[in-house]
């Protein structure tokens, strides 16, 4: 799950990891109080959206005095903002952050992440901060430090200065700089992280380092751990579906084929893609309802995925373990029942009950293409797509 840039130096500053102040506001008539609580003359102003590249899409701006403050707010609050990682549907700014400018006389580069090569957390540090480290890596790979975070005791003094020396740090730089790694350690286990980048960490003209720019992810999959973090959830950051589909506890993805696929299982869900594209088709979707899922939890799942408009026929590929095959089987006539669709439906199930579950579809008396096999299924939800 993606943080906001205001709710991870929220969540930074419990760990002592400094940020300049900022308050972040949602419309125009909070921004008198903005001003006056931080007795703003200038200041920077950048959307927050759940993607980078922000500056690039004229989502941050710099303003020298009080109208350019008053201008610009007016400008990002509501701006569809589009980046790469937006894509073409883009992010509308529902809210931005204000901050005091701080005078910068150097820029770093420092995070807390996994590397799926090493199956271990590690901290990148880089001096050229400001970039993307993408592009570091690319041109200059020897200005990147990555060192392994042990599990257990976090970073030891030794990793600490060894930091501090390739960071240029001396003196009581060298002292916040290994103080804030130190506690970046420490954050990113404890909030059970993904990604903990600060880009930039910038040294100020008061000899202080701060996180100028701070991003946070934490593990889906530990967030029953943190209820506090899961409140920051912003569904307004993903695509429509994708944020209904997670009120559900449903997984789903978005692609750009024209066969929506229901699934139970990440295994399951890639042979049924693999075996849709083999026969010619592509995947529009795929929602994987789980192990466990309710008739409800089914029949909203359906719902969710013929919303779609790529959606030209849909594909139910469906084996019934502790959810068996009756269930399956209610609550798709209960979506097709609720809200009928003029899209071909092709049904094929295994597993508990499934002879009852086929039953069911047939005594529905709906339009419901039953069958065996998932070879038939793909074959059949292909040319069906194609209208033939």
């Amino acid at each position: 799950m993606h943080l906001h840039e205001y709710q991870a130096k929220e969540l930074l500053l419990k760990f002592n990891i400094p940020s300049p102040e900022f308050i972040v506001i949602s419309s125009l008539s909070e921004l008198d109080t903005a001003i006056e609580s931080l007795k703003l003359e200038n200041a920077v102003l950048k959307v927050q959206i759940h993607a980078g590249g922000r500056g690039k899409a004229g989502g941050v701006k710099v303003a020298n005095h009080q109208a350019e403050i008053r201008t610009f707010a007016q400008e990002l609050l509501g701006k569809h903002i589009y980046t790469k990682q937006t894509g073409s549907q883009g992010i509308i700014a529902r809210q931005i952050l204000l901050s005091p400018l701080v005078e910068i006389v150097k820029e770093y580069y420092l995070a807390a992440t996994i590397d799926r090569k090493l199956g271990k957390a590690v901290i990148i540090a880089s001096q050229e901060g400001g970039v993307e480290i993408e592009e570091i890596a690319a041109k200059a790979p020897e200005k990147i430090l990555k060192l392994e975070i042990p599990l257990y005791d976090g970073l030891r003094h030794y990793h600490l200065v060894e930091i501090a020396k390739f960071m240029g740090w001396k003196n009581d730089t060298a002292e916040q700089g290994m103080m804030i790694c130190k506690n970046l350690a420490r954050a990113f286990f404890e909030l059970d992280a993904e990604l903990i980048e600060i880009n930039p960490l910038v040294l100020t003209g008061d000899d202080e380092l701060t996180a100028l720019d701070t991003k946070l992810s934490v593990d889906d999959n530990a967030l029953f751990r943190h209820p506090d973090i899961l409140k920051c959830r912003d569904l307004s950051q993903l695509p429509l579906l994708e944020g209904a589909a997670i009120e559900q506890n449903l997984a789903y993805i978005s692609m750009n084929g024209e066969i929506g696929c229901m699934v139970n299982g990440a295994g399951l869900a890639m042979a049924t893609m693999d075996i849709i594209n083999y026969y010619g088709g592509k995947p529009a979707n795929f929602l994987d309802v789980g192990g466990g899922a309710t008739e409800d939890r089914i029949s909203e799942g359906f719902k969710i995925i013929v919303k779609d408009p790529k959606v030209k026929a849909v594909l139910v590929n469906i084996f019934g373990g502790i959810m068996n095959c009756e269930t399956i089987a209610a609550g798709i006539i209960n979506a097709l029942q609720e809200s009928p669709i003029d899209i071909p439906l092709i049904v094929r199930m295994e597993g508990t009950h499934v002879e009852q579950g086929k039953k069911m579809l047939a005594d529905a008396k709906l339009s419901i293409e039953v069958v065996d096999g998932l070879t038939e299924a793909a074959q059949k939800a292909v040319q069906m797509a194609r209208g033939s």
